[in-house]
């Protein structure tokens, strides 16, 4: 789930374990900024785990500092060159 200590890579795992894991983040490891990352039809995943962290477990405590976007370029199964979107929301501690 994570790659960096702060980084939280966004996949096929139950809902609530990234929203867990970025509500810990910021709780129990005391970051002061937590990057959510997702390619594909991950990216509405990652942007709802986004909204569920810091609208509803710490409310007040945590804003969107920055959102990055771009794309990917890499050779599929089938050995074509697809290119895939991805996103990166930095989230960090309100002052």
């Amino acid at each position: 789930m994570t790659d960096n200590d702060n980084t939280i890579f966004v996949g096929g795992k139950p809902f609530m374990n990234y929203v867990t894991g970025v509500v810990m983040q910021f709780t129990t490891k005391n970051m002061e900024e937590v990057i959510v990352k997702a390619r594909g039809k991950f990216i509405s995943r990652a942007v709802d785990i986004v909204e569920v962290a810091s609208k509803r477990f710490l409310e007040g405590q945590i804003g969107i500092k920055d959102i990055r976007i771009d794309s990917e370029e890499f050779k599929n199964n089938e050995g074509r060159q697809v290119r895939v979107s991805t996103i990166e929301v930095v989230l960090a501690r309100k002052q």
